[in-house]
């Protein structure tokens, strides 16, 4: 999938799960838009608007990884964490710098799209 925000797209592979599954059918129908804020200093945080289903699992973080939580956030981390959650997949073309010049210090708007489209 594509990720745009602040001026640039970043490429991330999903993981193979029901829940990555969900949210390539729904990138399917058009590009989805989400009102991201600030998280502790550590991630971005913004609902889906939907709910999709949920593989949550003790999981430690790093920069770009996605993660669903609570079946309707998306959440893009630029910084470590571990909880209990669903992974969605990894931005595969960014440094933790260039996450954080992108995604910027207060809130963000994020646009999702399919490859496909």
């Amino acid at each position: 999938i594509r990720i745009s925000a602040g001026g640039r797209t970043f490429t991330a592979v999903l993981v193979k799960n029901s829940s990555a599954e969900a949210l390539l059918k729904l990138l399917a129908k058009g590009d989805v838009t989400i009102e991201m804020e600030d998280y502790a200093r550590i991630e971005k945080v913004g609902s889906l608007g939907t709910q999709l289903p949920r593989n949550d699992k003790p999981t430690v973080t790093g920069p770009g990884d996605l993660i669903l939580y609570q079946g309707h956030y998306f959440v893009i981390y630029y910084d470590h964490n571990s909880y209990t959650f669903t992974p969605l997949g990894k931005i595969t073309d960014a440094t933790q710098r260039e996450l954080k010049d992108a995604l910027g210090s207060g809130d963000v708007t994020v646009t999702l799209s399919s490859d496909n489209q």
